[in-house]
């Protein structure tokens, strides 16, 4: 029975803002087989909101048909940190939502804005910077509360979207910590207890109990699983917020005190050593929850729109390291921020500029796109005080060339990266086997090798192009 219970897959669902994905996966991590669909959303009203309805249909439809081709024992959700649905009683009930979930890119009414800033605390209590639009679960709450009291006032419980889906599947409404973690504005990590606003609004009887994110919350419920002739032993677990789910692949493998640093459409950097006091609200940090509910320091910087800023079509093009080195000896550099954002560097925003020899050709943007995403992942580790060893994973791996930069402008500190592109879902997946420390068995790590460019040449292009990149952002406030 032990064998059996060994050998069974686990269904991870992962939620983007724009993508969803349904992942059959080994005990270890390792996927077998993939279904996507994208996420769209509906106008209002009351506001632009999500499809649940037909994602959950969508969701369990596949989930049937995953089922007949792998042995699904384990079903685990996986999402964004900007996801959250007030639900009633009935998990049947439509979508069993009160109100449509709100899409976080909208813009907020000016008179929610007004409301929310005296509630909302103190960085301590957020754990991030007020970010933009609806991104807060906090700033939702709000807003629902506001416009539409009446439906408000029947939620019984505020879930993230990964207790959400484990709710639709068991009928059990639990909080867990690293989706409350991930700026939602409602948990203050550090001190284990609601933020101002939550205790201001009386939300606390939205916030069901707390469960680990490994924790079963038993089988799938039987009425649902004749609906869609989904196996009716599924088990199905809490569930976490994606960017945890990636931290705690490595957290489980013994790689506690490293600092990871994803990159993607955001640079996201995570350290469970770095110091709260140290941390600077102004250049984007952030306090998130590791899975066992301790605060793990955040840094993030937009990576994805910096580098089609810099980059321009050129994204398909292999990158040399002559090129590279040849724009550093030029003194060609990408300063911030191209976007909205200031990133780590306060008044930046908007201000992104190449200066020094313009880029001659489409390989010498991409090559100048790729030292910049380099220099602001290691901004990223740099605030996060991560001297010691680091961890890279995500989609700029994919070109060679990214860690060795990285692993030269760090100097002496070690740097390793992995080219696994499935970190959240291997990372859900191994909570099912949270107790068995199967984690190390799925993780391959290596070492980039050296950049073969003079030393002092890597060493002042770094601290120059920090230097200017500090001065731009204060001219520009």
């Amino acid at each position: 029975m032990a064998e059996q219970a060994a050998s069974a897959s686990i269904c991870v669902l992962d939620i983007g803002k724009t993508n969803v994905k349904l992942n059959a996966m080994t005990a270890t991590g390792d996927v077998l087989e993939t279904l996507a669909i994208a996420n769209p959303t509906r106008a209002g009203p009351p506001w632009r909101h999500h499809d649940l309805e037909g994602l959950s249909d969508w969701v369990f439809d596949e989930l049937s048909v995953l089922s007949r081709r792998h042995q699904i024992g384990t079903f685990v959700a996986t999402a964004h940190g900007s996801g959250g649905v007030l639900v009633g009683d009935d998990p049947d009930q439509g979508d069993g939502s009160v109100l449509p979930m709100i899409d976080y890119e909208q813009p907020l009414p000016l008179e929610v804005l007004d409301a929310y800033a005296p509630l909302a605390g103190s960085f301590h209590d957020r754990g991030s910077a007020v970010m933009h639009g609806a991104t807060h679960q906090a700033r939702q709450l709000l807003w629902m509360e506001m416009a539409e009291s009446e439906r408000f006032s029947a939620g019984r419980a505020f879930l993230c979207l990964p207790q959400y889906f484990a709710w639709k599947m068991t009928g059990i409404a639990v909080s867990e910590a690293t989706c409350l973690g991930a700026q939602s504005h409602l948990w203050n990590i550090p001190d284990d207890r609601p933020t101002p606003i939550v205790i201001a609004r009386n939300w606390q009887r939205l916030l069901p109990p707390f469960r680990p994110a490994w924790s079963s919350l038993g089988k799938v419920r039987p009425s649902l699983a004749s609906r869609f002739a989904l196996p009716p032993s599924l088990d199905v677990l809490t569930g976490i917020h994606d960017s945890s789910a990636n931290f705690y692949r490595y957290q489980a493998a013994g790689l506690s005190d490293a600092a990871i640093l994803s990159t993607g459409t955001w640079i996201v950097g995570m350290s469970a050593r770095t110091p709260l006091e140290g941390l600077n609200e102004a250049a984007g940090m952030t306090i998130n929850s590791d899975v066992f509910g301790q605060p793990v320091a955040g840094a993030l910087a937009m990576g994805g729109r910096e580098f089609v800023h810099v980059a321009g079509v050129s994204a398909g093009l292999a990158t040399d390291q002559e090129t590279a080195i040849r724009l550093m000896a030029r003194g060609t550099m990408a300063l911030p921020s191209f976007g909205e954002g200031d990133g780590f560097f306060p008044g930046s925003a908007g201000q992104g500029c190449i200066i020094g020899p313009e880029p001659q050709n489409d390989r010498e943007r991409r090559a100048l796109g790729l030292i910049y995403m380099a220099l602001l992942s290691v901004e990223c580790l740099e605030a996060l005080q991560a001297y010691g060893t680091a961890v890279l994973d995500g989609s700029y791996l994919k070109d060679p060339l990214f860690a060795r930069l990285a692993q030269a402008f760090r100097g002496e500190a070690e740097t390793l990266f992995n080219l696994d592109a499935y970190g959240v879902a291997t990372g859900a997946a191994l909570l099912a086997s949270h107790d068995k420390s199967l984690a190390s068995q799925g993780l391959h790590l290596s070492r980039p090798e050296p950049l073969e460019a003079p030393h002092d040449l890597i060493t002042t292009y770094h601290q120059d192009w920090r230097r200017a990149a500090r001065k731009t952002g204060k001219e520009n406030p």
